[in-house]
């Protein structure tokens, strides 16, 4: 009996990637890349593999690793996982070359993360970032600088000012407000633990605001909620009072960086933390100033950030430009990128607190807006030139002139099947090839070749030169036309350049 046939299938939460894709998101990705090494960065590449420890995502009581990891052990029976972001390998590779490092250490990679988390539409258990950081630092300008940085690299993409918004916080902030509130009492029987557990809790709870509004996080900040689907959530248990004061916090309005800087330093009262947190933000903001930043960066309460380790200023970029929504018509496309300072991350290795920050671009998230927007190199991507085969026994010929267009810089490829013409030219139009080459026994005799536009058509609708002067456009590019061999390197480029 034979052997039962494999299906053909991959995991839940991944997904392969086909031309258009691959090639939007490598333009992309070196777009990006070619910004960070403007401000000065320089690329590093770490393992996909890292151990559990260096990850630190994991259950400390726990002898099996938890926490949203694909994990593993080796061949020394060590646990090991694949990575979950790429912040906690660059704390590992400073703590480990320190030595040989510059200081400070800036740093860019990018490449994929792993999660091994609950898949919905658009998330995957697979997908890339593309970071940037600075280690050794507790300069404001660093923090500064990654709002420039990623308002540059949105601009390099193509996405204007006015459809960029990069809000800014502090953690420092945030902790005054909670001071305040009297979070960080300790009543009866608490510990140090339980104090910090409802620290996250409430600053979970402000991380919904945008999705809840007011009220939810109200619910959240007292006993809690209940969700459409009648999931509960717990809530952080504060009194009306204290709860009151966060709201109020959250309802600052972001107009000019003074405004709401004096806004939040009403609202942080006599912190001292609070006040810390203050004057690193002020400082951003004369930063900011003094390098003609405009209205695209705000400082804004609501910003929260999810990961435990930050420890100063945070940052969310956010696309403002409208898509498509099932549930309301159209929405704000929404963030496609964050980061913060992250003082204490490795002090796991050193004990000592080394001061960092940095941000994440999500790849995958990124290139969707770009898709949407119109920018995206997928909307543009051209395949080969196709030399089409007329006849087997001229193969020789077909293949001289693909040397030539290779030769020439001109991506090329020779048809490779028996097919009819007919054929041929569907699989280059599948292949998004903006030409094919025909020569059959006359024209070679002749030492010519004929030039089959396949992009004709979509070229109409987008020439602006065609729709001013419809017979001249043709004239310049027609449909298929007939040439000298000497002059089909020429023909061909004239054809991939746009007629000016």
């Amino acid at each position: 009996m034979a052997d039962k046939l494999i299906v053909p299938r991959i995991p839940r939460g991944f997904k392969d990637s086909f031309v258009e894709e691959v090639i939007a998101r490598k333009q992309m990705i070196d777009t990006i890349c070619e910004v960070y090494h403007l401000f000065g960065f320089e690329p590093l590449e770490t393992p996909a593999v890292e151990y559990v420890e260096t990850l630190g995502k994991f259950l400390p009581e726990s002898t099996t690793p938890e926490g949203g990891i694909f994990s593993f052990r080796d061949s020394d029976q060590q646990w090991t996982a694949l990575r979950y972001d790429l912040t906690a390998p660059l704390s590992r590779v400073f703590a480990q070359y320190q030595e040989s490092l510059p200081l400070p250490y800036r740093r860019y990679q990018y490449g994929p993360v792993f999660r091994n988390e609950k898949t919905d539409v658009g998330r995957f258990r697979q997908f890339y970032q593309c970071d940037f950081d600075t280690v050794g630092t507790s300069s404001m300008a660093a923090d500064a600088e990654v709002c420039l940085v990623l308002l540059a690299a949105f601009q390099q993409l193509g996405l204007p000012k006015n459809v960029i918004s990069l809000k800014v916080n502090h953690r420092k902030v945030l902790d005054g407000v909670l001071e305040r509130a009297g979070v960080f009492a300790i009543s009866g029987s608490e510990t140090s633990e339980d104090i910090e557990k409802r620290r996250l809790t409430v600053l979970r709870a402000m991380d919904k605001f945008d999705r809840l509004g007011l009220d939810g996080v109200a619910a959240l900040l007292g006993e809690g909620r209940v969700d459409i689907s009648g999931d509960p959530t717990q809530g952080a248990g504060l009194s009306d009072a204290q709860a009151r004061i966060v709201l109020d916090f959250l309802s600052i309005p972001t107009t000019t960086h003074s405004e709401t800087i004096e806004a939040m330093t009403q609202a942080v009262g006599s912190s001292a933390v609070g006040i810390e947190g203050i004057a690193d933000l002020k400082q951003i903001a004369r930063l900011l100033e003094e390098a003609k930043v405009g209205p695209e960066v705000t400082f804004d309460p609501s910003v929260i950030r999810g990961l435990a380790y930050y420890t100063g200023p945070v940052f969310e970029a956010v696309l403002t430009f409208q898509v498509p929504d099932e549930e309301v018509g159209s929405k704000a496309f929404g963030s496609v990128a964050g980061g913060g300072r992250y003082d204490d991350l490795v002090m796991r290795f050193t004990g000592k607190r080394v001061p960092a920050t940095g941000a994440s671009i999500g790849v995958d998230r990124l290139l969707a807006a770009l898709k949407h927007y119109g920018t995206s190199a997928a909307n543009s991507y051209q395949g080969p030139v196709v030399v089409t085969v007329f006849d087997n026994k001229l193969l020789g010929f077909y293949q001289g002139v693909v040397t030539d267009l290779r030769n020439a810089g001109i991506p090329a490829e020779l048809y490779l099947g028996t097919e009819t013409l007919g054929k041929q030219f569907k699989y280059a139009e599948q292949r998004r090839s903006p030409l094919a080459l025909i020569a059959g026994p006359d024209e070679i005799g002749r030492n010519e070749i004929s030039v089959k536009n396949l992009s004709l058509g979509k070229e109409l609708g987008k020439s602006e030169a065609f729709k001013e002067d419809r017979e001249k456009w043709i004239r310049e590019r027609p449909g298929q036309m007939t040439v000298a061999r000497t002059d089909l390197i020429k023909t061909v480029q004239s054809y991939l350049r746009p007629p000016q």
